[in-house]
Formats: structure tokens, sequence, C-alpha cells
């Protein structure tokens, strides 16, 4: 006879997709794991006899914990220096990008409250019953289907109109790194749509765009600038193509020899955004899984 799974086991069948429900709601690996962990001390001080399903109890403590961190968010995203990305996962870990939130549909995620960002990623993204979800954001059911509705119709707004297949967009990544690297503006041109826009998030730590970058001309003028400094002061060479929260991209060093991931948004073979994080405390973990020694120089 099979010995009654330990507290522990049961925790661990569920820890993978408890970091995902964590990282969904936060945008970031670090206080994920904290979350997990946190809600791991918990559950060892839970009576299991009174549990009557592990994976809804223990959903419930996380996404509490999540709505209790997002609190303190809200007010550190304001004072944040430029633009806030969330931290970028590499999609080399296969878990990842099960739920098809890209990193735009987590952005269109970032501007709901934080009760209709939990009831759409209980709901819709990780299959929890409806009833569940209100007990779990102690909420009247009606209410939760109004929030995750409003949820879907934002991230629906967000979501493109067709998938881009994967050999598409390794080339008009690869385009844009050479084309971006040398300040051929005609290569660029051919593959930046008319309303492109530029988010480079490195948090007050190292040199970044303060703030967006909106419309192809502007965007080609950047771009023109950075390869005039490059041209000076070349960076460690690196390209490493990959997939960035479910967006074509890659890693590379660029300008002041910053490690940073470039993730694209892509319609109709154009570019439309362009996500930069430059971040050194968001990288540490894509520099990790990818070997690389050192994120690049800190300095202002």
């Amino acid at each position: 006879m099979s010995r009654p799974e330990t507290n522990t086991q049961i925790f661990e069948t569920h820890r993978q997709r408890l970091v995902r429900l964590a990282y969904r709601m936060l945008g970031s690996m670090a206080e994920a794991e904290d979350v997990v962990q946190d809600a791991w001390l918990r559950w060892q001080q839970t009576d299991r006899s009174k549990v009557e399903a592990a994976p809804a109890f223990l959903s419930r403590i996380v996404t509490r914990l999540c709505l209790d961190v997002m609190k303190s968010a809200r007010s550190r995203r304001e004072t944040y220096v430029g633009s806030w990305l969330p931290e970028p996962m590499i999609e080399e870990s296969d878990e990842m990008d099960q739920d098809d939130l890209t990193l735009t549909l987590m952005l269109a995620l970032e501007r709901l409250s934080p009760l209709e960002r939990a009831a759409f990623l209980l709901h819709d993204v990780f299959g929890v019953p409806l009833d569940e979800v209100a007990e779990t954001v102690e909420r009247e059911p009606a209410t939760v289907r109004q929030l995750a509705a409003r949820a879907r119709k934002h991230v629906q707004e967000a979501r493109p109109r067709y998938t881009v297949a994967q050999d598409e967009g390794s080339r008009i990544a690869k385009a844009f790194f050479t084309a971006s690297r040398s300040g051929d503006t005609n290569a660029l041109r051919a593959i930046l749509a008319q309303n492109v826009v530029v988010r480079s998030d490195g948090g007050g730590k190292v040199h970044a765009f303060i703030n967006p970058i909106l419309g192809l001309e502007r965007v080609l003028r950047a771009y023109e600038g950075l390869s005039r400094k490059l041209a000076k002061r070349p960076s460690r060479d690196l390209f490493r193509p990959m997939l960035i929260n479910g967006l074509p991209g890659y890693v590379s060093y660029e300008r002041d020899d910053i490690f940073q991931t470039t993730a694209f948004a892509i319609e109709d073979g154009k570019i439309t955004e362009i996500y930069i994080t430059r971040n050194p405390d968001k990288l540490r973990r894509v520099a990790q899984a990818l070997n690389i020694s050192g994120e690049g120089d800190t300095r202002h």
C-alpha cells in the first residue's frame, strides 16, 4: 500500500504552477519565488485535514499574497525610472509560455486593476472555476465574472491578429540586429511599422531611453545615433536569437557594453513594438540560464 503524500511532496507537485501564477501576477520572477516560498511556509503550518483540495488552497494563498505585493508594487512603479517591463523569461524553459501570455499581453494586464488581473489569470489562464476564484478574491461570483470579462476584453484587444512563424520572427530579429548596429536606416525602414514604439527598461541603473520612442522617423533617428556611438566604442560581440516571453528576439551586448534582451511584436511582417530590457536586476536569470559571464558594466 502506498504511503500518503507528505506536505512537501504535495507542495512540490504544484510549485512550478504556483511560480507561473505569481510571475504572471507580478511580472517579476524574484518576487514570484518569494511569494511561493512564503506560501510554502504557510502550507507547512496548515492542518491538511481541513484542506479539501490542495491545488485550490495553494492557488488561493499565492493569489492573496500576490495581491498584497501588488499594493506596494503599484507605488514602486510610480517612482520607477523610465519604462517598466516585466522581467524577461527566455523560452528555453518549456513551462513559461504554456499559457500564451506574451510580453505584449502581460503589459496589457498591467493596465488592469489587481482584482481584474487575478480574476482573468485564475479563470481564463489557469482554469480555476468561477466559484473558487470568487472565494479567493473574496468577491461575489457575479462580480468576478465582470472582472474577468473586462480583463478579457483588454487582452483580446492587445492580442496580435496572427502568430508569427518562428523562422520569420528569427529572420526579422536578425535583420533588425544587423541594421541597427550598422546604422542602415533603409534596412530598418523596411522592417519597422509606421507606428513602431520602442520601450526600454534600464530602471535607473544603466543608460536607457527614459520615455517610449513613438513613430518610425523618431525611431530611425534614435538608432542612427546609437550606431554612431557603437562605432566609436564597440561592445562585446554577442547575438543569440530566442523567444523572450513568447516573442521573437535576442540577447546581446549593446551601448556601454551592457547585456540586454530585445523582443519584438510583429504584425504583417513589420515590427510594431520593440521591448528592450537593460536593468541588470532583471537579467541575472537570463545570463545564468545562458551561461553568460557578466551582465555588462552598470555605470551611468
